[in-house]
């Protein structure tokens, strides 16, 4: 690792620690400086989105989200969040971003869950409900936020058969 690769990391600490103060304007401040020393940081690039997408910054959020996701196409936490952000507008980008955070971790449970939400607005409710079953099946504790409609299908009992189905 050379020197500017070591200072960078410092201040990823150090912002880290100053967003822990709630200093978020300091933490962006340092953030920035070590994406100067080091460009290819993806934890600075995505802190750096998450303090802006925490501002209402859109813009500057999937900006950063992106430059992390070019330094690692399958960094989880980045297609998470960026897949939040455009979910509302972009739903079909969103989807695709979370089927990415899948593939890259199959038990990431609210990636199952917001995936659930995009398709079941979707009309597409066999596939809404088979995220929603992994979702829940990954974190039991999910299930409350399954829509009701879809609970059926979400149950964690590995016996449970949806109403109307058979065996």
């Amino acid at each position: 690792m050379n020197l500017k690769t070591q200072e960078a990391n410092a201040l990823l600490q150090g912002a880290l620690v100053q967003e822990s103060r709630h200093d978020s304007e300091g933490a962006a401040r340092t953030l920035r400086r070590a994406v100067g020393l080091d460009p290819r940081n993806k934890l600075a690039w995505y802190n750096l989105g998450v303090i802006a997408q925490q501002d209402g910054k859109r813009a500057d959020a999937l900006a950063s989200y992106d430059k992390a996701l070019k330094i690692d196409p399958s960094y989880t936490s980045a297609l998470f969040n960026e897949a939040i952000l455009l979910k509302p507008a972009e739903p079909d980008r969103a989807a695709g971003l979370l089927k990415r955070a899948i593939a890259a971790d199959p038990k990431a449970a609210t990636a199952h869950l917001q995936l659930g939400y995009i398709l079941a607005d979707q009309g597409r409710s066999d596939e809404a409900g088979g995220a929603f079953r992994r979702a829940v099946a990954a974190d039991p504790s999910l299930r409350p936020q399954v829509p009701e409609q879809f609970r059926e299908f979400a149950n964690p009992s590995p016996t449970s058969t949806p109403a109307g189905s058979t065996r």
